[in-house]
């Protein structure tokens, strides 16, 4: 058996839209992805359906998996001849231990490179409003670690050229030793009153900053009980961020969503809440199946007189079909509509024309097209065509709940009535959630229907939006402060 190829790739600081295009065509082609607790959980969206992942980070009631496990791994895999990614939060080459990997997979004559990423004793800076060097206020920079392999943990550095050789420095992950920091920087030169900010998960929505300086700074972090993820960023240039702060000035800045989404594909929806600040959890992650083709309506399509698809992806699934069995689209005679605006859009990206309408005429004239879940009962007097089977990816559940942990969300956004029925029906997504979640978070509905459909089991929504746009969903959550 051939040997596989090993990407070690930086994930960025956490926003998924800094990761590099290159670091995203490897998970695009992985077959095993393994990947850190800083690694954003949602760039495996953007993996094939059967990729396995494997978790390194630390389980409850587990010890995180050592990095002679992780090294071993690698080989391991690479060497049943299998593409595989390993997923690193910022950049592998900073604090993240990949010329260990390397060496390990060089070791055993693996193919492997390197990808760099967006390091995050740089990124969470500017996301505080704090570029790292200026003309003005520092034109020196280092990155350095907080902690050690030594006994105490300590780190252990020269002290005298940082406090004074150094303007800005940035520590990773450095709470814990931050006293220890804070009393050698000054002993050795560097003034008490230097400005000092941490910066808790960088690029997040759930971004939080605390700013003090060397003297007071490691007080301030026990009153308020701020943790890590961390970056501690110690200079003058710290001052800037009053002036040019940007992305907590964005309007949904600090809110935690969860999108419960019905098909495969990735939200639009998603992509415009995050543009305006918030962090999006889309849950459950779908998976397609394929099922046996009717090739009687497929060879009597031009018959129909009207086609409704009942969803984006019924849209997608059907004219992929039609081009894999050399259906040419001008043989149909139909009229076509969807079920919803969403619906439209995608037939109208392909060039046709329809219509919203869910009140058609059932007859041997009408074609119903969507996924398994497509209410027969519903359609009894007209064809249905079932596209594909989609089905609940069980490996992202446990993916789920741990950035749920995480995020700890504030709002759940329901799009449509069919999302409401999965959240209350589908036992695997039920149990990620306790029945007295939807008493502790606000809940927005897309439109009346959807807000009947939560009423009618039980749910009454603090918000709704009239019209199914991103703009009218926006305001709701503005208007739905946050509980507790």
């Amino acid at each position: 058996m051939s040997k596989g190829k090993v990407y070690l790739v930086g994930a960025g600081p956490g926003d998924i839209g800094l990761i590099t295009v290159k670091g995203l065509e490897a998970i695009k082609q992985a077959e095993i992805l393994l990947y850190d607790r800083l690694a954003n959980p949602k760039l495996l969206d953007f993996a094939s359906a059967d990729c396995e992942f494997i978790y390194c980070g630390k389980l409850p009631d587990k010890h995180t998996l050592r990095q002679e496990g992780i090294n071993d791994l690698l080989v391991e895999k690479a060497l049943e001849g299998k593409t595989v990614v390993r997923l690193k939060g910022g950049d592998p080459g900073v604090f993240g231990r990949v010329g260990e990997e390397a060496e390990a997979l060089a070791k055993e004559q693996i193919s492997y490179e390197m990808i760099p990423g967006i390091s995050s004793g740089m990124a969470a800076p500017l996301y505080a409003g704090i570029p790292v060097t200026h003309r003005k206020y520092g034109e020196t920079f280092a990155v350095v670690t907080a902690h050690s392999h030594s006994k105490e943990g300590k780190p252990i550095l020269d002290w005298k050229s940082l406090a004074t050789g150094i303007d800005t420095i940035a520590f990773y992950m450095g709470v814990a030793n931050l006293p220890y920091i804070c009393d050698n920087l000054i002993a050795n030169g560097k003034s008490p009153e230097t400005p000092v900010i941490l910066i808790q998960w960088g690029t997040f929505s759930r971004q939080k900053t605390l700013e003090g300086t060397l003297a007071t700074i490691a007080d301030l972090v026990i009153a308020r009980q701020f943790s890590n993820p961390a970056i501690t960023l110690v200079g003058d240039i710290v001052s800037l961020r009053e002036k040019i702060s940007w992305f907590e000035k964005k309007p949904l800045y600090g809110r935690e969503i969860l999108l419960a989404r019905t098909g495969y594909h990735l939200s639009g929806l998603s992509q415009a809440l995050t543009e305006q600040g918030a962090d999006v959890i889309e849950f459950p992650k779908w998976k397609s199946e394929k099922v046996p083709v009717n090739y009687d309506m497929l060879n009597q399509l031009y018959t129909y007189e009207e086609i409704l698809f009942t969803s984006v992806e019924s849209v997608s699934d059907f004219f992929q079909l039609l081009l894999k069995e050399n259906i040419d689209i001008r043989n149909l005679n139909a009229d076509l509509y969807g079920l919803s605006k969403k619906t439209i859009a995608a037939l109208n990206e392909k060039g046709l024309m329809a219509e919203v309408n869910d009140q058609l005429e059932q007859n041997d004239k009408l074609l119903v097209v969507g996924d398994h879940r497509v209410n027969k009962y519903q359609y009894a007097n007209c064809d249905v065509f079932i596209t594909s089977m989609n089905t609940i990816d069980e490996k992202y559940l446990p993916i789920i709940k741990r950035m749920i942990s995480d995020s700890n969300p504030d709002t759940i956004v329901f799009p449509s009535a069919q999302s409401v029925k999965m959240f209350f029906e589908e036992e695997s997504v039920a149990t990620l959630f306790p029945p007295e979640f939807l008493q502790e978070i606000n809940v927005v509905c897309m439109g009346s229907q959807t807000e009947t459909a939560a009423q009618f089991y039980g749910i009454q929504p603090d918000e709704v939006a009239e019209t199914a746009t991103k703009k009218a969903l926006i305001e709701c959550i503005l208007n739905s402060p946050k509980k507790g």
